[in-house]
């Protein structure tokens, strides 16, 4: 019989091919489902006008990012289609630091600017997570002396949303000279979609770290697998204020945390973490800027499933994964299909309108969650009632099957 250190790179091989297949269907679902949304707009679009276009296409390639560090600078590229300046600075600690920015002078100088969170339009674009369209004379006054004051008088600022905390604020200017661009609607749109993809993106690396979805009592005994510690493509740029808040929290935090947030500060100086230690630990937003899993105060504010009495703690884990799975998926269905969804509650025939959606996303959750103890609660087909439907399960319409 092969012993435990012949058969762990057997399985980890195995069970790696499975979730890189399951990520890949994730993905594409996701861009089809922007790209149909697209393809109606762009349907009633003005034929002289290009901006459909530049739009479709930008959102493609943010969808295209697999990495922290490609979504966002992706993001910017595609900013830089609608704005003449825009700069991205991710909130640590409370404290909205640059990390990169497109069409200023000195791109580099801003990634070494923190924007003043007391200023009114960056106060309330953190707080009240909303974009907030500004006059110069309410900006930032230390950012537009070094940089320059846009020659309209406007400035946007738009909060990247994720786990209902704001982790990047997404600055926008016409320029210094007259005659720039500064397209707010699209400007918002292309930040929601980030948001998006990111949070997708967040799940597919956290599916690596999780590879064990049938019961307990079929797996190999293999050691749990080790994954590396999250390499923050924004620690080079923390400002001293940032990495003492960091400290700070560190001092009354349990060691596994600690662990998390040395990572943030230094991503060499702890080269690997236990992959239990990274789902259960997940930092919160001012540690980690843009986290890579779920955490767990975001979950504990969703409905909890209600597996059978008597289920193991692990079969309940899957539960709890099967259902934020489906949450997510049905949750992506709503924001990329808005005007049906709204269209489809009035007449009371949602499921007609998205039945093909509807269909694919049970498809991925079944492909995933089919063949587990989840099967038995099926809680994609419970979310599409709950949340497309608003409990009401007469408005999906007569063939909307129960």
């Amino acid at each position: 019989m092969k012993d435990r250190s012949q058969l762990e790179p057997v399985v980890e091989r195995v069970v790696a091919q499975v979730i890189d297949s399951h990520a890949a269907q994730l993905r594409s679902e996701v861009v089809r489902g922007v790209m149909d949304e697209l393809q109606a707009e762009l349907a009633t679009a003005d034929p002289t006008s290009d901006v459909g276009t530049h739009l479709a296409r930008a959102l493609a390639e943010i969808q295209l990012g697999s990495s922290q560090r490609e979504i966002l600078a992706a993001l910017l590229d595609a900013c830089a289609r609608f704005a003449t300046r825009v700069a991205l600075f991710v909130v640590k600690g409370g404290h909205p630091n640059g990390w990169q920015g497109r069409g200023f002078a000195q791109n580099d100088q801003l990634k070494d600017f923190s924007l003043d969170a007391d200023v009114p339009a960056v106060g309330r674009a953190i707080k009240d997570r909303v974009a907030v369209n500004a006059p110069s004379a309410e900006a930032d006054s230390r950012f537009l002396e070094e940089f320059g004051s846009p020659a309209s008088g406007e400035t946007r600022l738009l909060p990247l949303v994720l786990k209902d905390k704001v982790a990047a604020l997404v600055y926008a200017d016409g320029g210094t000279e007259a005659g720039g661009k500064l397209d707010a609607g699209a400007l918002e749109l292309l930040v929601l979609a980030t948001g998006a993809w990111l949070e997708v993106n967040s799940l597919r690396k956290q599916a690596h770290r999780e590879p064990a979805a049938e019961p307990a009592e079929s797996r190999p005994a293999v050691a749990p697998q080790v994954s590396p510690a999250f390499n923050d493509p924004f620690a080079a740029h923390a400002p001293s204020h940032a990495l003492a808040a960091v400290a700070a929290a560190e001092a009354s935090a349990p060691p596994a945390t600690a662990m998390v947030s040395a990572a943030v500060e230094s991503p060499r100086a702890v080269p690997e973490i236990q992959s239990t230690v990274v789902e259960t630990e997940a930092a919160p937003a001012d540690l980690y800027p843009l986290p890579m899993a779920p955490s767990e105060t975001a979950v504990a504010s969703e409905p909890a499933p209600s597996p059978a009495a008597g289920v193991s703690p692990e079969d309940q884990e899957v539960h709890r994964k099967a259902h934020r799975f489906a949450r997510l998926l049905v949750d992506e269905i709503k924001l990329y299909n808005q005007a049906q969804v709204s269209e489809g509650r009035k007449k009371k025939d949602l499921y007609d309108r998205l039945k093909d959606t509807i269909e694919k996303s049970r498809t991925t959750y079944q492909k995933r969650y089919g063949n587990t103890v989840a099967a038995s609660a099926n809680y994609f087909q419970d979310e599409v009632i709950r949340s497309l439907a608003e409990d009401d399960i007469s408005i999906m319409g007569a063939n909307f099957k129960r």
